[in-house]
């Protein structure tokens, strides 16, 4: 699995992108109608948020007329996995298994979620090895106090 750099934006920023990845194209005006009254923002508020989007390259945007539009220049899927990865990365491997536990006892499944999940677990469990070594650095896990 290739590992994939996680955008930097804030929560408010994901709020915006969330709108952006549920319609593919959006003008700035339906941004606002749906984010205004859920999240308690002013229009300004809205249109910065945008702005900063677009200067960080995520948001694309495109004049037609009086209004622009926009698109996402990431895909919502390559930003979960980016996620997924930094989450991972900063865990020993040999806790993989328990935060991914976590995410399963804490995630709302529906049973084609379920009967996915253990098809992959499966397939995964073909060339899993008995056990998963640590790589990190000496004294930033306990791993170390056990192989002494």
């Amino acid at each position: 699995m290739e590992t994939v750099a996680p955008i930097q934006i804030s929560e408010a920023e994901r709020e915006i992108m969330r709108v952006v990845w549920a319609n593919l194209s959006v003008t700035s005006r339906e941004i606002i109608d749906i984010l205004e009254d859920k999240m308690d923002w002013k229009e300004s508020t809205i249109k910065t948020l945008i702005g900063r989007l677009v200067d960080k390259n995520i948001l694309n945007t495109k004049k037609e007329g009086r209004k622009f539009i926009y698109s996402a220049n990431v895909s919502e899927e390559t930003t979960i996995q980016g996620y997924a990865d930094d989450i991972l990365s900063n865990v020993c491997n040999t806790h993989h298994g328990s935060v991914i536990g976590q995410f399963i006892e804490d995630a709302k499944l529906s049973t084609s979620d379920i009967e996915e999940l253990i098809k992959l677990l499966e397939e995964k469990s073909l060339a899993a090895p008995e056990a998963v070594s640590c790589e990190c650095v000496p004294g930033q896990c306990e791993c170390h106090l056990v192989n002494e």
